[in-house]
């Protein structure tokens, strides 16, 4: 049986930077450009690869196979070659004995630039047509027909900002060799297919030379998604040069530095509305700062294009978004993935409204929430549409009107301190738009005691998917917890995986387990059916059962008696989530499996005098189907809900000339403990989902942007204490931001 104690709590867990280093392993440290625009003129490593302990010095000249990283687009070098396009580009690799060896080598390369022009502003870009890739644009109905007959057309522009993974493992890679010239990589990755596939590109090699192995990853927020491949693939030529082991573990500096945030965004909106609020049409313009290369920017680029209307029906909408090429570090995927930045200006758009027509903006988000059947602006219509129901919900759980009554009293009575309210809905599809990766497999074994073994794609990374996929095998084998082991994510286990993100890691590889622990429970009915004789065959609780008649056959009984009989007790399965496609020439299609729903309601309390600000309450309701686990799925609520707020209010990326200055945990503020609200969660009741595992949804990216409702309801205070001013829609709302709105500062 398993020890069923957490090794988090015991401070056993092991990490890539954690596991024994073997024998002779050399340490890795990454020489990167210091410029964000320019030509390499010269690059001299003689120095260097003199220095004491330093084994090997590889630059772009070093790669055997193609020195190219690019996923969705070939743009990214892995060392850079003949230019440089952002401050922290990788140019060369310095491998030594020891990780103070090889940092100190980094000072003794030198390197001669021809600086060249830098963009930054997204907008500067595109007039320039420097777009990574071509634009993209949504149309439903009619968006000119109808100008014409709005009573009120609200024209605005919406800013919102990058953000910090901040996860508590920085970027790690071990590379160890093989035999036969195998590389084995242990991986902080959520994708170790494309680990594996991108080191075979740049070795030369074929995929199955690379095991990709990954137990765990302290966090990740989407920033291993792709970025954790550059890395590992450092490891691997320090191994193939050498013949020794070899690691990287960034410091918390350098993996600021080096690696990408979310993405940017800057907006220009119309939004048309009749005299009582309905909106009649949406038309904007996005501009998403890409950085310097591709990396997930246009994947990204489509999620914000397909939640544009956030959990709103509009009739008419012309959408179109410009993935602009910048000179910073390439920007990547999120918690969300694009989908937040398209519903903060939805909000934004709203919240403009309300100011220009009086209509109160819970009355103009309630009079336009989704209902059954209607048309996202890509062709889908909503079906187990729970916008609505969850709407109403908080409104009446939150005492919404009541406490409205109360802050508008309590506004009156104080001068310099002001509270503020909102209502934040949401719905999110959960699938990956790209559809061929809404594919899983797994790998179960039962052992000939009972015990039971799983291998899936899942990357484990705090988000208790492991748990999840436990559960469901259990429940399918009914059998104890107790008696199941998940296994390390494994290349040479399960292949082809896609990543661990796009809230799909329970539905897909849970899925895939299901439909295993099913095949082997088939296998074994016919073991008992053979043993018992006539009638239905089921497993309770470890018991086999004929006719629902409890027999004395147990679980071990049951396998042992398969065993000797040679019935195969492994099982191999593939999940692809049916029905879901998407047409990229017609913009139209059924991209996800299903919806998420949900809304909270955000309490805050302003000082008007400092531009501080506290988050006082947020009470949620969410569309969580039929939970596999009520505890994880209340801590994805409240962990999406913090890193939401954080980056509606004090997470500020800050550049000089392309140089990030806020590259440390000085500089670069996060929510903490104080800083958290009162967080009241209720998952919607009778609200399963027959599109996924055990009628479950998706978890981990849903409630990020409920956090945007923070925004608002500091805006709807800082109004409180100066009506007579415009108000910009630029996020993060920084105490800063607040002061210099709440007092003509500049």
């Amino acid at each position: 049986m398993n020890d069923l104690t957490p090794p988090h709590t015991r401070g056993e867990s092991v990490f890539v930077d954690d596991m024994p280093e073997p024998r002779l392993m050399l340490h890795a440290a990454v020489f990167a450009s210091s410029i964000a625009h320019g030509k390499i003129k010269n690059l001299d490593i003689q120095k260097a690869e003199k220095c004491a302990g330093v084994v090997k010095v590889l630059t772009a000249k070093d790669i055997p196979g193609i020195n190219q990283i690019g996923g969705i687009i070939q743009d990214e070098e892995l060392l850079a070659d003949e230019k440089v396009d952002f401050i922290g580009q990788p140019i060369a690799v310095i491998i030594a004995e020891t990780k103070e060896q090889a940092k100190q080598a980094l000072s003794s390369i030198k390197i001669d630039y021809e600086k060249l022009p830098a963009i930054f502003d997204p907008r500067v870009a595109a007039k320039k047509g420097l777009l990574i890739a071509h634009s993209r644009t949504f149309n439903l109905g009619d968006v000119d027909s109808v100008w014409d007959k709005c009573a009120s057309i609200i024209k605005g522009r919406a800013d919102s900002g990058g953000q910090e993974h901040l996860y508590l493992e920085t970027q790690s890679s071990l590379a160890l060799p093989g035999e036969n010239g195998r590389i084995i990589i242990y991986s902080s990755t959520q994708s170790p297919s494309r680990v594996q596939n991108t080191i075979a590109q740049v070795l030369g090699c074929d995929m199955n030379a690379i095991e990709v192995d990954v137990k765990r990853l302290g966090g990740a927020f989407g920033g291993k998604e792709d970025q954790a491949t550059p890395w590992a693939a450092f490891c691997a030529l320090g191994v193939l040069y050498t013949g020794r082991p070899v690691k990287v573990v960034l410091d918390r500096q350098e993996d600021m530095q080096m690696t990408g945030k979310r993405h940017p965004y800057s907006t220009d909106y119309v939004l048309g509305l009749d005299k009582d609020g309905k909106i009649l049409a949406l038309s904007a313009e996005y501009y998403q700062n890409s950085g310097a290369c591709a990396d997930l920017s246009t994947s990204i680029l489509e999620r914000t294009l397909f939640h544009v209307t956030n959990s709103y029906y509009i009739p008419n909408v012309r959408v179109s978004a410009y993935p602009c090429k910048t000179n910073l570090v390439p920007f990547t995927a999120f918690r969300g993935f694009g989908a937040p930045q398209g519903m903060f200006v939805m909000e934004c758009a709203l919240s403009q409204a309300a100011d220009e027509t009086g209509i109160p903006v819970s009355v103009l988000q309630e009079k336009n929430l989704l209902k059954e059947g209607d048309q996202f602006p890509y062709g889908m219509k909503t079906e187990n549409c729970h916008a609505k129901r969850s709407f109403s919900e908080v409104v009446q759980d939150s005492k919404y009107e009541e406490l409205k009554r109360t802050i508008e009293d309590f506004n009156v009575k104080n001068r310099f301190i002001k509270k503020g309210i909102s209502i934040m809905p949401i719905c999110f599809g959960i699938s990956f738009t790209t559809t061929f990766l809404n594919q899983a497999g797994a790998l179960v074994h039962v052992y000939n005691d009972g015990s039971v073994s799983i291998s899936t794609g899942a990357v484990e990374m705090g988000q208790g998917v492991n748990t999840k996929i436990k559960s469901i095998a259990a429940r399918t084998l009914s059998i104890k917890l107790e008696r199941i082991r998940i296994e390390s994510t494994n290349t040479t286990r399960v292949a082809n995986t896609s990543p661990t993100a796009a809230s799909s890691g329970a539905d897909l590889n849970g899925k895939a387990v299901e439909i295993a622990c099913e095949i082997i429970i088939k296998r074994l009915k016919n073991v008992a059916s053979e043993k018992l004789g006539n009638g239905i065959i089921t497993i309770e609780d470890e018991s086999v059962y004929q006719a629902g008649i409890k027999t004395e056959v147990t679980w071990e009984e049951l396998i042992m008696l398969a065993y000797k009989k040679r019935v195969n007790l492994s099982a191999q399965a593939l999940y692809a989530t049916p029905g879901i496609y998407f047409d990229r020439e017609k913009e139209k299609g059924e991209p996800f499996a299903y919806h998420v729903f949900g809304s909270a309601v955000t309490e805050v309390t302003v000082d008007c005098l400092r531009g501080t600000y506290t988050i006082d309450k947020v009470h949620v309701v969410h569309d969580a189907g039929k939970s596999l686990n009520e505890l994880i799925d209340i801590g994805q609520v409240e962990g999406g809900l913090i890193q939401g707020i954080g980056w509606m209010t004090i997470e500020e990326l800050i550049y000089d000339n392309g140089k990030l200055i806020t590259d440390n945990l000085a500089t670069y503020k996060v929510p903490d403990l104080r800083f958290t609200p009162k967080i009241n969660v209720k998952f919607l009741e009778d609200a399963d989902n027959p599109a996924a595992v055990l009628q479950s949804k998706g978890i981990g990216e849903p409630p990020f942007m409920y956090g945007i409702g923070a925004y608002f309801a500091l805006k709807n205070a800082a109004q409180a204490f100066r009506k007579d001013k415009d108000w910009r829609y630029s996020a993060p709302l920084t105490h800063e931001k607040l002061l210099l709105y709440l007092h003509d500062m500049k």
